[in-house]
């Protein structure tokens, strides 16, 4: 079974999403959760993993410089050693170092078709652009922004 550590910013929907999936759905015998972390120790989704009986870690990033946040994130995660790191709204950029010590190993969700949208507010370029419909990308992570090796996409209709 694959351990997976799940990596949020704020609501944490994606996270209950594989959380419940793991629990009861297609994910049940194939990873289990080890850690849901966050760069805001008062995300919401925290509270909503630890409800679900799931292990969570803030490491606030406010006020930090990034070297100091970055390095004790890849102490945090060399630490923990998980089969996969799953970025599920998880709002920074990954570091070189840490896509380093982790290969094919870091996934990232992104509210976008890769190919045509890189980078943050996937939904609302959509928006902009009158996409009736747009996709989601799961992806692994390199060094570019959201250029990685695509694990799946799915059409998501936005049109009402």
């Amino acid at each position: 079974m694959k351990k997976i550590l799940i990596m949020i910013s704020g609501r944490g929907s994606n996270m209950e999403a594989i959380a419940e999936n793991v629990k009861t759905g297609i994910l049940k015998e194939v990873c289990e959760i080890t850690e849901v972390f966050s760069n805001k120790s008062d995300a919401p989704g925290l509270q909503i993993a630890e409800s679900m009986d799931l292990n969570t870690v803030g490491i606030d990033s406010k006020g930090k410089k990034r070297k100091t946040y970055n390095n004790l994130l890849l102490e945090h995660l060399k630490d923990l050693n998980p089969d996969y790191i799953v970025l599920a709204g998880y709002m920074k950029i990954i570091p070189a170092a840490i896509i380093r010590s982790f290969p094919n190993r870091i996934i990232n969700i992104h509210p976008a078709d890769t190919a045509m949208h890189q980078g943050l507010h996937g939904y609302d370029w959509a928006f902009e652009n009158k996409l009736k419909e747009t996709k989601v990308t799961v992806h692994f992570v390199d060094e570019g922004l959201d250029t990685g090796r695509v694990i799946g996409k799915k059409e998501v209709d936005i049109a009402n």
